[in-house]
């Protein structure tokens, strides 16, 4: 089977999410003979089935970070993937936070009774799984809650949710096969610790990979702007092919 992407859901910020303007699952990807599952966030187990997708068949869970967008169905998937506990095959990626302390989101039975094992993402630090590997290469900022960049497979960037920085250009590699992106907004309007549209303009006229794709769009994103549009206007200013995701969107990679 070659390497595949599935989008679950491409909302993102509380008002698209939760008023469910879109869905918001994370996505899928097919790597290494791996099946991986990043940011299950509301409605992702139930996306799964709907798309007639056994959670059984995931390897992994990849977290970025905490917020409930991202994180809101990953005690249901993890329990799903092991087929409750029957299958003790599925490992998680995930910063500590989401593990330890008071703003936890995995389960401390979940971690117990169901995964194999756990690798916690720091920055700059690579993992490697049965010929997966990640690497979390860059801590973002954003509310002040440990969110990651994540790298898989040296070819395919994640860029989450994330304040802007210059430090992107240096940190982030070139070349790269894809760049997913959380473009939450088109352009600020107030202070916001999310990705513009402007400024995967940036990262994209510096970082050149083949291809970009936009995704985990926000209310005012959704509710004033033709995405295709959006697509066509990136990738006429920085020269790389730029798709905006949709519900369901599959591409081969």
């Amino acid at each position: 089977m070659s390497d595949r992407l599935i989008f679950l859901g491409t909302a993102g910020g509380r008002a698209s999410v939760f008023r469910h303007l879109r869905r918001a699952g994370g996505f899928l990807l097919r790597l290494s003979d791996l099946w991986v599952h990043t940011d299950p966030g509301p409605g992702a187990f139930v996306y799964l089935h709907q798309m007639g997708f056994d959670p059984r068949q995931i390897n992994c869970v990849v977290l970025s970070h905490i917020h409930l967008d991202h994180s809101a169905d990953i005690n249901s998937v993890i329990e799903s993937a092991t087929d409750g506990g029957k299958k003790r095959e599925v490992v998680l990626f995930a910063p500590r936070s989401a593990l330890e302390g008071e703003s936890r989101v995995v389960l401390p039975f979940i971690r117990k009774e169901r995964l194999a094992g756990e690798f916690i993402l720091e920055e700059g630090k690579e993992y490697n799984y049965n010929g997966l590997r990640i690497k979390a290469v860059m801590k973002h900022k954003h509310h002040h809650t440990e969110t990651y960049a994540i790298l898989y497979n040296e070819r395919i960037l994640y860029v989450s949710c994330a304040l802007y920085e210059d430090r992107m250009l240096e940190v982030y590699p070139r070349g790269l096969d894809l760049m997913i992106i959380n473009t939450t907004l088109y352009k600020k309007t107030k202070y916001i610790e999310h990705l513009t549209v402007q400024d995967a303009k940036k990262l994209l006229a510096h970082l050149k990979p083949k291809l970009a794709i936009l995704t985990h769009f926000g209310y005012e994103i959704l509710m004033n702007h033709y995405l295709q549009d959006i697509a066509l206007e990136v990738e006429k200013e920085t020269g790389v092919k730029t798709l905006c995701a949709y519900d369901g969107m599959e591409v081969e990679i």
